[in-house]
């Protein structure tokens, strides 16, 4: 254990990140669970500034809302200035944790007051690097979860999940232990029980770490490029869309971040790396081939993106109908 204890550790983390990404925030939230990562951050984060507790109750398992009011007493044990539970409907798109995740963001902004901390660590960062090598869509899924990506703030990327539980049993809390994380049915609970200590025990130790120091040397290399994309941008603007050739002048990292960023611009969601490359093959490999379709907003529509004349465009499409 560091000198400090476990809840200085956790006050270090949180007063550095404050000092480096939100230096002239005044109070924030917490989203809070009552798990033991987000029940020991909002501890220590009370500690720092004025802070109000978001407790977001989605209502999947039969004792939510006595879990909810627990956390918000909690809250206000530690020293929170307000605290609030939240009751929120999960759809299905996605799939459960997906669905789930959405309702709670979604929540949390219309709620918060300030910037919003999340509980997320270093083991959830190495899961989270995992699972975009399993999708394979890229450099920016495997990433990872950016420190600060307003309003949300992850303090604890750095911290092992093992320090969150200790400085809860330090400060004489007992948190709440959410049965999803242990249910084999999910993916992340599947890598979290199965995967990690695998490889933990195949390659000795330190695998999480590496997985986020990888994550935040790609993460430096994928802001440096869309940077570069930004800055290409106008060069390869059209009034109904994107020039092809000034598109395939550029360097082929570059160029698809271009193309990214104008499929987003233009309502797309959901994104693949297979999609952006298939757009791309409209100005590299071009041969009177159809357009692309993408996830769009829109239910009942698809978002189709190809090019006519030299120039890529996009148009909506109901669904079920052939792209032209």
């Amino acid at each position: 254990m560091d000198r400090q204890g476990f809840v200085g550790q956790l006050r270090t983390a949180v007063e550095t990140f404050a000092a480096t990404y939100v230096p002239t925030a005044q109070r924030w939230c917490v989203a809070l669970s009552g798990g033991p990562d987000s029940l020991a951050l909002t501890s220590v984060a009370a500690l720092v500034l004025p802070t109000t507790a978001l407790i977001v109750d989605h209502g999947l398992q039969p004792d939510s809302a006595d879990v909810a009011e627990t956390a918000r007493r909690q809250a206000i044990s530690v020293g929170c200035v307000d605290a609030s539970v939240v009751r929120v409907s999960v759809g299905n798109e996605g799939g459960p944790e997906a669905a789930a995740r959405a309702a709670r963001y979604a929540a949390l902004s219309a709620y918060r007051d300030g910037p919003v901390l999340l509980g997320h660590t270093l083991d959830d960062q190495a899961e989270t690097v995992l699972l975009g090598l399993g999708r394979g869509s890229g450099a920016r899924s495997i990433a990872g979860m950016r420190p600060h990506d307003v309003p949300w703030c992850r303090p604890l990327l750095g911290v092992r999940r093992a320090v969150t539980h200790a400085a809860c049993q330090e400060l004489g809390l007992t948190a709440w232990q959410d049965p999803h994380n242990t249910d084999r049915r999910f993916t992340r609970a599947r890598l979290r029980l199965d995967v990690l200590p695998l490889l933990e025990d195949v390659l000795g130790g330190g695998v999480a770490e590496a997985l986020a120091r990888t994550a935040a040397s790609l993460r430096e290399d994928t802001e440096l490029l869309d940077s570069l994309a930004a800055q290409a941008l106008p060069g390869v603007r059209a009034e109904a869309g994107l020039l092809a050739p000034a598109l395939a002048a550029l360097p082929a990292p570059v160029r698809r971040r271009v193309i990214r960023g104008w499929l987003l611009a233009g309502g797309a969601t959901g994104l693949t790396d297979k999609q952006i490359r298939g757009v791309d093959a409209l100005v590299t490999g071009w041969r009177g081939q159809g357009g692309v379709a993408v996830g769009s907003s829109l239910r009942d529509e698809r978002l189709i993106a190809g090019r006519r004349e030299g120039i890529l465009t996009m148009w909506r499409e109901p669904v079920g109908d052939p792209a032209r």
